[in-house]
């Protein structure tokens, strides 16, 4: 990546709905030329997705929740993350060195099915034990860092 494709990467982290006009005026290149780098960083996997940031509460998940994971020794990895996989409520999932073997982001709507889904996580083949910390309230999430400009 070039400093062109790093800075089309931090406008568009900073605001995914920039047109390619915009990019394109912003980086001073014009806008097939934007679309075709974007294309690259698409398709090359830099890019990943573009979503919509919602506020979980107007959705109806006013707790988050983190959730180290110890796992079994004798556990398959790939069994246990599977599992993971298919509760929907687990927003990210964090591979960790230490006692920890993973650390859950997780979003529900009330401390009751919070309780329904430690239950749930403890039950999976290969979890010996959970440690959960309930968020409080979120004072930033999910801030983008400026992307570093390449040194040659």
């Amino acid at each position: 990546m070039d400093a062109i494709d790093l800075s089309l990467v931090d406008l568009l982290r900073g605001n995914a709905r920039l047109s390619y006009a915009e990019l394109a005026r912003q980086v001073g290149l014009s806008a097939p030329a934007v679309h075709e780098r974007v294309g690259k960083l698409e398709s090359g996997g830099v890019i990943r997705g573009y979503r919509a940031e919602v506020e979980p509460e107007s959705i109806g998940l006013g707790v988050t929740a983190l959730i180290g994971i110890v796992e079994d020794s004798a556990a398959d990895t790939d069994d246990v993350l599977e599992a993971f996989r298919r509760m929907p409520e687990i927003e990210s999932c964090y591979f960790m060195a230490g006692v920890e073997s993973f650390l859950l982001k997780a979003r529900v709507g009330t401390i009751a099915e919070l309780e329904q889904l430690i239950v749930r996580l403890n039950r999976v083949a290969g979890v010996a034990s959970t440690r959960t910390g309930i968020a409080l309230s979120t004072k930033w999430e999910n801030r983008p860092q400026p992307v570093s400009t390449p040194t040659t």
